[in-house]
């Protein structure tokens, strides 16, 4: 983001709603596109640069979980706070939204204000990850773009985001393979939760909460490695400390 206005992605299939998101945010000096479900969203991202995202979960052709799962596999795409305007307000619901790591999951009535607070918040957030993405060598060991990294069984392209496991190509998220890239580069060191939860989120929180954002992510990784719930494999967890990564082996 730059000096210029923030631009937000609205979208949802109910044409008054938008219109009253429209109104709303561009009365607070927000620029409004809209978009009336996933897969308008999805055409329109590669035309305009979107701040932030504010999605229904119900929708025709492409709804907001499938949504946010499509964008997470994109690395242009994966950073842009993501937050579920949504009528469902079942527990699972939020639940099931949170555990795919998106970033706000707020009712339809929510207050004005809250509803301003919190896009205010991410955004602020967002400027922070974009810092931290800048700085993101400092995690690192003087790899260049161009290196393989290989450690024991596992392989990473830095340059194409393509990860390797025991011969297999695997399919990660960008915040996925970002939080293994930062563990490789650091293998057998810990690195803090709250190191990991800036470089995936660019978010700075205290650790039982950056704790509690970061351990969906690295369940769904260890799953995604094969490894059964509870089966640390080679990313082991440093309770109330950080992770490490130990170099796997057959």
């Amino acid at each position: 983001m730059d000096g210029s206005q923030p631009v937000i992605l609205a979208i949802d299939d109910d044409p008054a709603f938008r219109r009253y998101l429209h109104e709303l945010l561009g009365s607070f000096g927000y620029q409004v596109v809209e978009a009336e479900d996933g897969l308008e969203a999805l055409a329109l991202l590669p035309q305009r640069k979107i701040d932030l995202i504010l999605a229904d979960v119900a929708m025709p052709r492409l709804n907001g979980y499938q949504l946010f799962a499509q964008l997470s596999e994109h690395p242009a795409w994966a950073s842009i706070p993501f937050i579920f305007l949504s009528a469902r307000t079942m527990d699972s619901d939020v639940r099931y939204a949170k555990e795919m790591g998106v970033d706000d999951y707020l009712m339809k009535d929510v207050g004005v204000e809250d509803l301003l607070a919190t896009v205010r918040g991410k955004l602020a957030l967002a400027r922070r990850y974009m810092r931290a993405r800048g700085d993101a060598r400092s995690f690192s060991s003087s790899l260049s773009d161009n290196d393989m990294l290989e450690l024991g069984t596992l392989r990473l392209d830095v340059l194409r985001h393509a990860v390797w496991f025991r011969g297999e190509r695997l399919r990660l998220s960008a915040r996925e393979f970002q939080l293994l890239r930062c563990l490789a580069e650091r293998a057998t060191a810990v690195v803090p939760t709250r190191e990991l939860i800036e470089l995936t989120h660019g978010q700075r929180m205290e650790d039982e909460e950056a704790g509690r954002l970061l351990r969906p992510l690295v369940r769904s990784l260890r799953r995604k490695f094969g490894y059964e719930i509870g089966e640390p494999g080679f990313i082991e967890s440093m309770r109330g400390v950080g992770y490490r990564l130990l170099p796997p082996t057959e």
